[in-house]
């Protein structure tokens, strides 16, 4: 019937625009990790001194399907990162946060983040951090209360950091192969990795 056909063409077009609006916000994701993600996400791996529990179950290549993915998300989520930070990392961050305050904010201002609700809530963190940082006149001698303090805004932003990158390499891994290949050259938790394609 004419109703029939009807609701199939509606319910194909709407799942288009669906699948449209995924494309886009995954633009914006991938915009994000370019960056600023990959810089945080090398500052974690390099402070965590937990990384060699984790590292390997985050070497991810071609061969990964969904269930690798899954997997992998299952194994982070169980992990306990020992985070350590210092003041060296304190005051790269805050000087980092500041040159890249302008490109944040454009982020926020993208209305396809209002459906991903844990990519805005990284956004949130971060801008959490930037605010701590940004908010202290010195960095110099704070007390150790404070750095306990700043640690937890760092274990925050690394748990949802880590969990959106490992979606966004499932993403690209279904969708696209030319990106998931220089995301493959550029993952953080391989020691060994390279952008220079040698193979």
């Amino acid at each position: 019937s004419v109703l029939f056909v009807t609701i199939i063409i509606e319910g194909l077009l709407e799942l288009r625009e669906k699948q449209a609006r995924l494309d886009k916000l995954n633009m914006v994701i991938g915009t994000f990790f370019s960056n600023v993600g990959i810089k945080l996400l090398k500052d974690f791996t390099k402070n965590d001194k937990s990384l060699h529990k984790i590292s390997k179950s985050l070497l991810i290549t071609n061969k990964w399907t969904i269930f690798d993915f899954n997997k992998a998300k299952k194994e982070i989520k169980k992990h306990e990162n020992e985070i350590a930070i210092d003041i060296n990392l304190l005051i790269d961050l805050k000087i980092y946060f500041t040159n890249k305050e302008d490109f944040l904010m454009r982020l926020l201002e993208n209305p396809n983040l209002l459906e991903h609700e844990t990519f805005t809530d990284l956004l949130r963190a971060i801008f959490h951090m930037n605010e701590e940082l940004q908010t202290r006149d010195s960095l110099d001698n704070i007390p150790k209360t404070d750095f306990t303090h700043l640690r937890g805004d760092f274990i925050r932003i690394y748990d949802l950091i880590v969990i959106e990158w490992l979606d966004y390499m499932k993403y690209l891994k279904n969708n696209y192969p030319y990106l998931f290949s220089i995301a493959i050259r550029r993952n953080p938790f391989d020691s060994n990795a390279s952008v220079t394609v040698n193979k």
